[in-house]
């Protein structure tokens, strides 16, 4: 994908322009469908749309446009209030690193941070990689992201984003969707290793009008690395439960193209019976500068077998997944950027891993997208982003029977801004579904100013929807049991906020948000003795407050801390029990301290305390260290020294103590 291997640094002049061009073929600012869905499932689609047109809805997206509309006098007015005079820039101080670090999430193209008017995480995947093990030891670093795993290494996890479901946050890989079409446990079956990436951005708040369905609560978007020398590196290690690991990369770049070879590997017996697994991942991802412009074609490959206990219930199960993934992007000129995904999952189960022939699953899903975008430069201050894509999911099942859907969508965005004065964004999305002339309408609008040189007030509002899974319709097990019946469920949500600098070593942010469901899509029952039915609950939301502060007291040396405070509405059950919906986190905390000693030892640690929904708290404690200098590296990471007994999902135990170490080997040709 695109060349934002080092967007978590500060960039400045051709260096952001050049991103900005080639990381924009990634956005997926336009998108129409068409398709033909099965006769089968005319009778889903056909109730796909009436409950996303509620009139309610409509008259908002239109206020919204109408406010933005109203607004643009007052921000040109505003530019000139607030620009600063001669004087005045010439002795402004020195604003830190972030302010200049370029996003590629919330806006139909690269921004830096100090554009941007969206809450996002950049999680850097380079910078001191041995003391991170999995890209879900990165993502815990938000605390407004609540991972619900079941096991440990790269074993199945689900994420919850300010208090969604697992199927309400959508999964990019280089800004491609990768969501699986069968069930959402299967969403962070990532095809790449982790090696292989560049970084993880993570989007809070409603976005389907840029990126389509799923994108209810957010967005998780994965960015493959772009290799700059010749290298290889090799890494092996070894640790508690049988753990083992073995790690490749291989990087060549010239002139014009660059070429990255990667693999992973990492197994165990279990920390008790029943919970081993093997995961194994490889990619391959070429790059070239052609006349048309830069192109980018990437293939992986990931296969992993896991024993699930307890994972679907009072069984001792078993599971093995395997994924493919192909993708080509393409610059055509500086205007226009086209791009093409394939995605195919397998996932074979059994409920009962001794005795195979109880009962078993095998499902075959695929998904296919294909877009191409636009940007036409109205003034200096104004941009208009537009484009086109078509997306489609089929399924062949023998529980779940065999399915198909398409879908498309056509996107505007107009974008307004005067560098570090303010911004505003206004976007539409017309979305049209598989099974006739339907369509659902997605508005967006979000904006920010600058407040002298050290704070910017950000604001911004939208509407996300998603489908039911093939797994939510048609599902069928000895304890759960899907429904052909559901409605898409969708949301509005807004968020206000603030980003305070007051220096070149410190940061800070502040947001509340608040999100209305309808029609949210949970797995219910009045008491044990019943079977989990998928249904659609009515008048669920969630409000709560997120901050996140960043300290740099040294260059060797950084504090990060946030706190996400939530709270959900219980009456949207009716007296029902929720499996999978309200388990999110009512408080999450996380600190955290990097140093980088003498010799080139980094030491890295983390303490998060996390409170579920009417549950007790519990804290995590991991440590890690590594040494980054010289051609031979060794490592050692430890994760829950609190040795803390506790759950991410009801009823699934999480590994206690344990360590794993190792050694990497790289070799440079400069």
């Amino acid at each position: 994908m695109p060349a934002n291997a080092d967007s978590a640094k500060a960039l400045r002049g051709s260096d952001r322009a050049c991103l900005s061009k080639f990381t924009s073929a990634r956005r997926v600012c336009v998108e129409i469908k068409f398709q033909c869905a099965r006769a089968e499932d005319t009778k889903l689609t056909a109730n796909l749309v009436p409950i996303e047109l509620r009139s309610r809805g409509v008259r908002l997206g239109i206020a919204l446009l109408c406010w933005s509309a109203c607004s643009i006098p007052y921000l040109f007015l505003a530019d000139l209030l607030l620009k600063p005079s001669a004087h005045a820039q010439q002795t402004s101080p020195k604003l830190p690193p972030q302010v200049s670090t370029v996003l590629v999430l919330g806006s139909p193209e690269p921004v830096t941070e100090g554009e941007s008017a969206r809450s996002v995480v950049l999680l850097d995947t380079q910078e001191h990689p041995l003391t991170f093990g999995t890209v879900e030891d990165y993502m815990r670093s938000d605390s407004s992201l609540f991972l619900e795993q079941r096991g440990a290494g790269t074993v199945q996890a689900d994420i919850s984003l300010r208090g969604s479901s697992s199927a309400q946050t959508l999964i990019l890989l280089n800004g491609l969707r990768i969501n699986d079409a069968q069930s959402s446990h299967h969403n962070l079956d990532l095809p790449v290793p982790l090696a292989a990436m560049s970084n993880i951005e993570v989007m809070h708040g409603a976005g389907s009008t840029l990126y389509g369905e799923d994108a209810l609560s957010g967005i998780v978007d994965f960015v493959s690395a772009v290799p700059t020398v010749d290298s290889i590196r090799l890494h092996a290690g070894v640790g508690s439960y049988g753990e083992n690991e073995q790690g490749v990369l291989a990087g060549a770049a010239g002139r014009k193209w660059s070429e990255a070879l990667t693999g992973q590997r990492a197994l165990s017996a279990g920390f008790i019976p029943d919970r081993d697994y093997r995961s194994e991942s490889a990619s391959s991802e070429s790059r070239y500068a052609t006349a048309l412009g830069q192109s980018d074609i990437l293939l992986a490959a990931s296969d992993q077998a896991f024993g699930a206990d307890q994972f679907y219930g009072n069984y001792n199960s078993w599971e093995r997944t395997k994924g493919w993934f192909a993708s080509a992007q393409q610059e055509l000129g500086s205007k226009t950027q086209a791009a093409f995904g394939y995605r195919r999952h397998t996932d074979n189960f059994i409920l009962l891993r001794a005795d195979p022939s109880v009962y078993a699953n095998n499902h075959v899903d695929s998904s296919w997208q294909a877009v191409v975008r636009r940007k036409e430069q109205l003034k200096k201050q104004a941009s208009l982003f537009y484009g086109i894509e078509t997306d489609g999911d089929a399924i062949a099942s023998n529980n779940l029977g065999h399915h198909a859907r398409n879908s498309g969508a056509g996107y505007v965005d107009l974008d307004l801004r005067s560098a570090q004065r303010w911004t505003l964004s206004v976007g539409l999305r017309e979305e049209i579904l598989s099974g006739g002339a339907r369509s659902v309408l997605s508005p967006d609008l979000a904006g920010s100013i600058w407040l002298g040189n050290r704070l910017k007030l950000r604001a911004a509002g939208g509407y996300g929807f998603r489908l039911p899974t093939y797994t939510d319709l048609y599902y069928s097990d000895p304890t759960t049991v899907g429904n052909p019946n559901l409605q898409p469920e969708s949301a509005w949500s807004g968020e206000a906020g603030a980003d305070w600098y007051p220096g070149t070593k410190a940061t800070a942010s502040l947001s509340v948000f608040y999100a209305r469901q309808h029609d949210a899509i949970d797995y219910v029952r009045a008491n044990p003795t019943q079977l989990w039915r998928a249904s659609n609950l009515t008048g669920l939301r969630f409000a709560g407050f997120e901050s996140a502060v960043t300290w740099n007291p040294e260059r060797n040396q950084s504090f990060r801390f946030s706190w996400t405070l939530l709270s959900g509405a219980q009456s949207a059950l009716h007296g029902l029990q929720s499996e999978y919906v309200f388990n999110y986190p009512v408080n999450n905390a996380n600190a955290e301290w990097t140093g980088v000693l003498p010799g080139g030892l980094v030491i890295r640690n983390r303490v998060g305390i996390t409170q579920r929904y009417q549950r007790t708290p519990y804290p995590v404690w991991d440590t890690s260290a590594a040494r980054e200098k010289g051609w031979l590296r060794p490592y050692l990471r430890m994760t829950n020294l609190s040795n803390t007994g506790y759950e991410e999902i009801t009823g699934v135990r999480m590994q206690g103590r344990s360590l794993i170490g190792g050694v990497e080997l790289e070799l440079v040709r400069r």
